[in-house]
């Protein structure tokens, strides 16, 4: 596995997004699951990637058995403010510092770790100044109990702030040949100061694997069925896409996923993909990308095949808890 730096924290240049385990995509099954996060972490791999609200909580349990006994090169990254309770139900985006300290607390507990490599901020809370949250964050780094700090779905304006307080090692936003939006939004500002991006959903939610052709593929409880790109007339346009895709592809002899992630790693080298898997054998396709080599011919025809702003319907049902 190679690796790549995000700030100041070395790690392999993909991830491994552990939401699916837990919630989400369907029903998991957590032998298998743990099986894949082992496998990962054979081959080389380093990030893992949770967060408190996915179950909700039994995600970051659910890694934290996994890594029993193999803390030592595992880099855990994990999230708050997204608050939920026990029974699934939302209660709010909470960023308020002592808010802060205890959702620090509980995730280190089911992590069984002593420190979270990287610790990030899920949502930027509109209600609470981003100087006061990221403030408590620094004082978690000075206690000891977390080592870097990140932001997810944050704009240029929170990232400059954020950092003034405490210098930001990674920004997580979605990111994919069909959201190409943190180009102009974000990537001037995290080049400027240094910080290191790692794109959520980097396969389209699985959409750019080809494998999704119908609504019905989805499973009665996947969120995707909610989504506007996975809708209707949206749908139909987008499977365009995947097909161009899919057609570059077979002329590169590797699968639409593993070239949309080698797209992501040839847009720089401060950028680490984390592709969500539940399945050992689609975690082999995506390491597989790291060895998938793109001309510059290449990356123009995909350009050109999937410009900025050609996917159809919103990323999420309601996009108001997004800060842009």
């Amino acid at each position: 596995m190679k690796t790549r730096a995000i700030g100041q924290l070395d790690v392999s240049a993909l991830g491994l997004g552990c939401m699916g385990m837990s919630e989400f995509y369907g029903q998991g099954d957590e032998q298998e699951s743990v099986a894949t996060i082992h496998e990962f972490l054979d081959s080389g791999g380093t990030l893992l990637d949770t967060a408190d609200m996915y179950g909700p909580f039994t995600n970051e349990q659910l890694v934290g058995r996994a890594i029993a006994g193999r803390r030592d090169g595992v880099v855990v990254a994990t999230k708050f403010v997204n608050e939920r309770r026990e029974d699934g139900s939302w209660v709010g985006i909470n960023g308020h510092p002592d808010y802060v300290r205890r959702a620090c607390d509980a995730s280190l507990a089911r992590l069984g770790v002593d420190h979270i490599d990287l610790y990030y901020q899920h949502r930027v809370d509109k209600n609470v100044p981003i100087e006061d949250t990221v403030g408590a964050m620094a004082e978690l780094v000075q206690a000891g109990k977390v080592r870097h700090l990140g932001l997810s779905e944050a704009s240029a304006e929170t990232i400059r702030r954020a950092h003034a307080v405490h210098p930001i090692t990674a920004l997580q936003t979605e990111y994919s040949l069909w959201e190409r939006e943190p180009e102009t939004k974000v990537f001037p500002v995290l080049a400027e100061l240094g910080i290191g991006f790692v794109p959520y959903s980097p396969l389209g939610r699985g959409f750019l694997t080809g494998q999704i052709r119908s609504e019905d593929d989805f499973a009665e409880d996947d969120f995707r069925r909610h989504s506007p790109r996975f809708q209707g007339e949206n749908f139909t346009r987008n499977l365009e896409l995947v097909d161009r895709v899919r057609e570059l592809a077979t002329g590169k002899g590797c699968t639409p996923g593993q070239l949309a992630l080698a797209w992501l790693l040839a847009q720089g080298d401060h950028i680490v993909p984390i592709p969500g898997t539940k399945k050992r054998e689609r975690l082999r396709e995506n390491l597989g990308a790291v060895d998938v080599e793109l001309s510059p011919g290449d990356l123009e025809l995909l350009d050109r095949l999937a410009p900025a702003g050609s996917t159809a319907g919103a990323r999420y049902p309601n996009m108001s808890t997004i800060d842009t």
